[in-house]
């Protein structure tokens, strides 16, 4: 153990989980490391760098909350920021509370093993550094780990591929050339409107329909930032009172207790208002199916008023119901199909058989791309961790642990995984929130946990096996609720072959945190601890 360093906790990802975390462990007088894979802070901001990458949540809430005077004295400029600017914010975060020199960059966490003599994880990395850790906390995000279908023939295309979700840092130009895009969900409703602007021509290849709303975005009201910032603290405060930790103006009315020509006008107001507060209409859209139904139909007529070629409307139009996958924000996505060099290809009538030299072959015809973008999203909430050989008690694995879906007690802690932690797991409301508040909540959580086992000389913690279960069971009795059990989306695993289908995130913020407030007050109720010998 020479060669190696102690610390007291390894943080696994430098996005906004990971810096606010060694920010609250510096603060606590605790020593700290960050293992970063890339070059750079910004964790999926870092990486999602396709043309169009932006927030779907206002940029006045999608920031951080801890320290005031940031809040008070960052400036953004747009309604719904970029990527570049969400990078730029979180590089002067950085920068402000001084936290790079503790971050190592270009370093992939390789093993994670827990030494149940010492109550110590000893972490290794691709870069030969090995740190001996009382605590490890993955902050690895949600939606990190691209997922990349396996179409034959890649290696043989000579043309150039991408991911939307490991894009070049440098500028990509599409000018001239013929791209196809593979998937049709957020990244790609972004993305497909810019490179139709440069594409000689655009192929979109599509398996199934998504529902998208306009964004609207536009420049920042300085009275509507002026607003906001003169009562920041109750703002927060009042969005953590709502199921999804956001401003989206929640209605109390039903949609099935209006009349129609309520609900359409109330349609129509929201479309036009733009964004995810669509979905907030009326309060029973997210749990009713019937009234869902109504908010589904109307985006239906939306998208075959808007797209010209009656084929291809129908291609765009989904049928089931609108939410359960999350909803897309795109700005001109459905307009942009009326261009004449932009067409569409349903591969459940005409599947992908083969990537070429030349292109892509389905089962009609060979298509010939200078360009392939895959815009296949990720392996959700579980495949950052998944891909590390994390091993805990008695040198089980996580893979082994989470073999038949992830298993965790609220979405923080997995049983037989002592001082392992996670921010935004599975099993917490993470994707079903305002990310930013979600993760600050998580990460005041755990370092205030931390805290406590100092305080009261806990040499170990972990999740009790029968918490777990009974957590694992609640979060899928509150998700069938909802509608949103009622799609094959990447909440439930569904995007990834061979993944074990389980509904994951947590619905609803209040009570997950009045939740974990009393677990805290409970003197940390439904875990296991070990106190120092």
């Amino acid at each position: 153990m020479s060669n190696t360093r102690q610390v007291d906790a390894v943080v696994v990802g430098a996005g906004f989980g990971g810096l606010y975390m060694l920010h609250r462990m510096r603060k606590q007088g605790l020593t700290a490391r960050v293992i970063e894979a890339g070059d750079g802070v910004g964790g999926t901001w870092y990486w999602n760098r396709y043309p169009g990458a932006r927030c779907d949540i206002q940029s006045l809430e999608y920031s951080y909350q801890f320290s005031n005077e940031l809040q008070q004295q960052w400036e953004w400029s747009e309604r719904y920021a970029t990527q570049p600017e969400i990078l730029r914010y979180i590089n002067h975060v950085a920068d402000r509370f001084d936290l790079r020199h503790d971050i190592s960059f270009n370093a992939r966490v390789t093993s994670a093993d827990f030494d149940e003599s010492r109550n110590r994880w000893v972490v290794n990395t691709d870069t030969g550094e090995t740190f001996d850790s009382r605590f490890v906390v993955m902050a690895t995000g949600c939606l990190s780990s691209a997922n990349l279908p396996p179409i034959p023939g890649l290696a043989l295309f000579s043309g150039d591929w991408y991911h939307t979700g490991r894009w070049p840092h440098e500028p990509v130009n599409f000018s001239g050339k013929r791209v196809a895009v593979i998937g049709t969900g957020s990244s790609a409703i972004q993305s497909i409107p810019l490179i139709a602007e440069q594409a000689s021509e655009l192929v979109v290849f599509q398996r199934t329909a998504n529902y998208s709303v306009p964004a609207h975005n536009q420049t920042l009201d300085p009275k509507r930032v002026a607003e906001v910032k003169a009562h920041y603290p109750q703002y927060r405060a009042a969005n953590r009172e709502t199921a999804f930790h956001a401003d989206f103006g929640y209605s109390d009315r039903n949609a099935l207790d209006v009349s129609a020509a309520e609900r359409a006008a109330e349609f129509e107001r929201r479309w036009a208002h733009g964004g995810l507060p669509f979905m907030a209409s009326f309060a029973d859209l997210m749990f009713n199916p019937q009234a869902n139904q109504t908010a589904a139909e109307f985006i239906r007529g939306k998208i075959s008023s808007i797209v010209k070629d009656p084929e291809t409307a129908r291609k765009l139009t989904p049928s089931g119901l609108v939410g359960c996958k999350r909803l897309c924000v795109d700005t001109n996505y459905y307009a942009t199909y009326n261009q004449p060099h932009v067409s569409l290809v349903d591969i459940n009538a005409e599947p992908i058989e083969t990537v070429t030299t030349d292109g892509i072959r389905t089962s009609a015809r060979d298509y010939a791309f200078d360009a392939i973008v895959f815009a296949t999203g990720f392996d959700a909430m579980t495949g950052a961790m998944t891909r590390v050989a994390i091993r805990g008690r008695g040198g089980r694995s996580i893979q082994e642990a989470w073999k038949e879906g992830p298993k965790t007690y609220l979405g923080l802690s997995v049983n037989g995984f002592p001082n392992l932690f996670m921010i935004t797991g599975p099993g917490s409301p993470s994707v079903l929130t305002n990310m930013l508040p979600s993760i600050e909540h998580h990460v005041d959580w755990i370092a205030d946990c931390i805290q406590w086992t100092d305080q009261k000389q806990v040499a170990a913690i972990e999740a009790a096996e029968d918490a777990q279960e009974n957590w694992v069971a609640h979060v899928n009795e509150v998700g069938e609720t909802s509608v949103y059990p009622h799609c094959n989306s990447w909440y439930l695993g569904a995007n990834v072959p061979g993944k074990p289908r389980v509904f994951m995130p947590y619905l609803g913020f209040p009570p997950y945190a009045e939740k974990c407030r009393q677990v805290v007050a409970a003197d940390y109720e439904g875990f296991i601890k070990q106190h120092v010998a």
